[in-house]
This record gives C-alpha cells, structure tokens and sequence, in this order.
C-alpha cells in the first residue's frame, strides 16, 4: 500500500525546559500531566501549523523513545546498562551519554504486563489531534542486544533469542487491540538492524552477545513480522524505522544499507521503511532499486543532529538522485531520526527543529504536489 504521507517525521520532538525541570524534580504525578497536556497542544498545533498530515504527541510523556515499553512492563532493573560507545559528527569516540546508559535497564525477572504500552498518549491524542495520528512503538530487537545481561537476564531468559521471543509476546497482543483504537499510523523504531551494517557491531554480536550474526537477524526480521501481522488492518499504515543510534546528537554505527536490503526491503511486511540518509554514514541509495513496487521509502535527508538548516535545493538534488534507483511515487521526505529520543534531546533549538520542519513540509510540496 503506497501511503499518503510524503512528508513525515519519526515521532519525538525537543522538550521545553519546562517539562524537563518538572520531571527532574518532585513535581506532583496530576501536576506532571496536565503541564504535558497543554505542550502537547501546543506541538500538534505547530505540527498542523507547518503543514503536516499526520501527527504525534512528540513523545513528550516518554522519557526515552522506548520507555512506553519499559514503564509499562515489569522485569527491568535501570541500576545496571550494557555499555556502548556512541561518537559525535567529529567521529570522537566517547561512553554513552548519560541520558542513554540507562534507557531499557536490564531484564532480572520475568517480563509481565501492566498496563497498555500507550495507555498514558493514546486517549488524550484520540480527543485532541487536529487529524490522522501516528503512534510510535520500540521494535522487539530492540531489547536481546541492550536488555541481556550474561550472569543476570539468564535467570529469566535462558539466552538473547528467549528475551526476543518473551517481548515479541507482548508487542503482538498489545498491538493487535492498539490497530484497532482507531490510529491511522503505526511505526516501529528499529535501531538495531544497523549491527548488521557496521562489521564493528557485528562482531559485537558474536563476542559480547554469543549470536549467530545471521541466525539473529533472521530472528529479527521474524519478531518484527509478528507484530506487523497483529497490527494489519484495512487503512492503517505500518511502517519501520531504522536508525544509526541518535542521543544528543551523538551515533554509534555506520554503514550502508547494501548487506541487507534485499532481505530487509523484501521480507519486512510493511508499507515505509524511514531511513537515514542525512550524511556519509548512510551509505549510497543504490540500494533503493531493491525496494518491491507498493512500498514507500521515506528519505531522512534533514538532520536532528545538526542545527545548521538544509538547503532546499540539496534536498531536491538528492531526491532526485534516490528517484533514479526508485520510482517518485513510491518515495517520501522526513528528518533521519526524532528531534529527541531521550527526552534531554539532540543539541539544537526548538526554533531550529520547527525550521527543518517547515523546509520537510516545503519540499515535499514542491516535489509531489
């Protein structure tokens, strides 16, 4: 199914200072959602404003891009974090920033549900979005490679392909009643596929995680499968997005999209794929000519990492670079990743976030319409 959306975003937008002092401090839980109510109201208006079509809540209850997941299930300890390295656009290599080394914790007890995954955002986005709404989920892969802990998950989760199977569980139910609450628009948020691009994260998987780099991916594609079959429906628009890791305008993986498009574009059963395509690190769109017909390609060609504003006429010249692997139609124009997906946020302005916003909307109507 070809979606409507020609310009779109991921789903998280910055924070006001407001809100993230709130949450710092022991502000009351009544007094915490009604100041996330009324900038909720303020970012779908802004979002209607510059012209989108589909809107979010900017995430602005979550803390991290995935907390839906982990506030609403029980088994997490956030004491402990696997460690991981990310690097800025210099290529300094450094420890995880703070905000990130503790975003999923480690799973120490069995998973259990207890409460819907967007229990807090969906009702109050039901009653209150200017049009269609789009909600965004952590993809299952998420967790074996950041939630397993040798000498600790194993108590639960006999090994990385257990825990994968264990969340799949739950994103599928979960996902099967949210397609039917009346949304218009699923993504989920896979940054994990990027081991399979960078040979260093590769290796990671087989010496720190004890997988079969293949067997795992096979695993992967299989787990976000069952939640994109729980999810289908008649007009409801599923889409994937994959990210080279985006905390504070920090990354942690490089690398094209060739070693495994094919697979990936062909065997994913979703409508969009969002993809990073907003510096070197992204590799070539050569591999777009593998996309099937009916599938959209949104291309992340604006920054959230940078606050420098794009040109619109580089944004032209590469879309018109991706339209010679894959057809106009079947292609679409968003940032590479969300503005924040730790609530702290990457290193640029809401002004600046808007502005790239704006020149998404802006592009995407000189282009298609």
């Amino acid at each position: 199914m070809l979606s409507p959306y020609r310009a779109d975003h991921v789903g998280s937008f910055l924070r006001p200072a407001e809100l993230l002092q709130a949450r710092g401090s022991t502000t009351r839980v009544n007094e915490l959602q009604a100041m996330e109510d009324r900038h909720i109201l303020r970012v779908l208006q802004r979002q209607r404003e510059i012209g989108l079509n589909v809107f979010t809540d900017g995430e602005l209850r979550r803390t991290n891009f995935m907390s839906d997941f982990t506030d609403a299930v029980e088994g997490f300890d956030f004491d402990d974090a696997v460690a991981r390295s990310w690097k800025d656009d210099a290529h300094k290599a450094e420890e995880a920033p703070a905000a990130v080394s503790n975003i999923s914790g480690i799973v120490t007890s069995p998973l259990r549900q207890r409460q819907p995954l967007t229990g807090r955002e969906l009702p109050f986005l039901r009653e209150h979005a200017p049009g269609p709404i789009k909600i965004t989920l952590p993809s299952a892969t998420q967790f074996p490679a950041i939630s397993f802990k040798y000498g600790i998950t194993e108590k639960a989760y006999h090994d990385p392909y257990a825990l994968l199977y264990a969340v799949t569980e739950i994103m599928a139910a979960d996902i099967r009643t949210l397609a039917m609450s009346g949304i218009s628009y699923l993504q989920i948020d896979a940054p994990r596929y990027s081991y399979y691009l960078d040979p260093k994260w590769t290796a990671w998987l087989e010496r720190e995680l004890h997988v079969d780099p293949a067997q795992m991916l096979t695993a992967s594609l299989n787990a976000d499968n069952t939640c994109f079959a729980a999810a289908r429906q008649s007009g409801l628009v599923l889409a994937i997005h994959l990210c080279r890791g985006n905390n504070r305008s920090h990354w942690y993986a490089e690398g094209g999209y060739d070693a495994i498009a094919e697979r990936l574009f062909h065997e994913l059963a979703v409508d969009r794929f969002l993809l990073e395509y907003d510096d070197e690190r992204s590799g070539t769109f050569e591999p777009l000519r593998l996309v099937p017909k009916g599938k959209t390609v949104v291309l992340g060609l604006v920054s959230t990492k940078r606050p420098a504003l794009e040109s619109r006429q580089d944004l032209l010249r590469r879309i018109g670079e991706a339209a010679k692997f894959l057809p106009l139609e079947q292609l679409a124009v968003s940032p590479q990743c969300g503005f924040a997906s730790t609530m702290e946020g990457n290193l640029l302005t809401e002004e600046e976030q808007w502005a790239k916003l704006q020149l998404v909307v802006d592009t995407a109507r000189e282009v298609w319409d």
